[in-house]
């Protein structure tokens, strides 16, 4: 007998982060997986000489000279600032979508992965806001008991600037699950918002390791590897959450 469709594991993962996030008053936004140089990097505060460009390991993509060097994205920040340009602040979105990087794949690493970038912006937004979004937002996805920790880090685009781990009990081991920090103030001048009136917080994590420690996953190169047999170890969730028809492509 055949058996119906399934959802991609990674498809759910998803759409139960939109749906916790949503309840939180957070819309969707997506842009493009083909970005610009200056949307991926320059706008994010990260120039030509800037070191931390070596943080990404990145698939430049061959195009005309006129038209400036594209690539495959390496992360969903480039979609804040096109979503700040178009719609202004005060705003809070997520940005869910697939990122490339040029990197040897292991347990926990693979050269195309899916990211949710996170973002809130308005008057007196403070490192405070951040940390309640994301303790609230781990505990409803993983459960009451979930451990979060915050790490002091260095991105170029936020500052001050920490890393997320969230405790891995199927590995006795915390898990580096996501960067985040305070918006940097260039970046929202760069975006063509008041940094002196406005002030933000923005996050990106790892939709795989999410999916990993909810379900004790050991490998993150099962969700790419094709096998049908995969899809059908998950629970299928239909949403008829406001937050999944208020998607916006910028």
């Amino acid at each position: 007998m055949n058996q119906p469709g399934r959802l991609h594991p990674i498809t759910i993962a998803i759409r139960d982060m939109a749906d916790i996030f949503g309840r939180m008053g957070f819309g969707i936004a997506y842009g493009p997986e083909l970005e610009t140089e200056h949307y991926n990097f320059d706008a994010l505060n990260i120039p030509a000489d800037h070191p931390s460009r070596d943080m990404w390991d990145t698939f430049w993509v061959k195009g005309k000279e006129d038209e400036g060097r594209k690539l495959l994205r390496t992360h969903t920040s480039p979609v804040q600032i096109r979503w700040l340009e178009k719609y202004g602040a005060p705003t809070r979105i997520i940005a869910p979508g697939k990122v490339f990087r040029n990197e040897s794949t292991d347990a926990t690493h693979e050269a195309q992965f899916y990211q949710l970038e996170g973002l809130a912006v308005d008057e007196d937004i403070t490192l405070a806001h951040l940390k309640g979004t994301l303790e609230r937002f781990s505990k409803e996805y993983f459960g009451t008991g979930a451990k979060v920790r915050l790490r002091p880090s260095y991105f170029p685009f936020t500052e001050p600037s920490v890393e997320v781990d969230v405790w891995f009990p199927q590995q006795q081991k915390w898990l580096e699950v996501m960067g985040a920090g305070m918006v940097h103030p260039k970046v929202l001048e760069n975006a063509g918002i008041d940094a002196g009136k406005y002030q933000g917080f923005a996050f990106g994590l790892g939709v795989e390791r999410f999916a990993m420690i909810k379900y004790g996953i050991p490998d993150v190169r099962l969700f790419h590897s094709g096998d049908i047999r995969f899809n059908y170890a998950f629970e299928q969730k239909v949403r008829t959450s406001d937050v999944l028809t208020s998607e916006k492509a910028v």
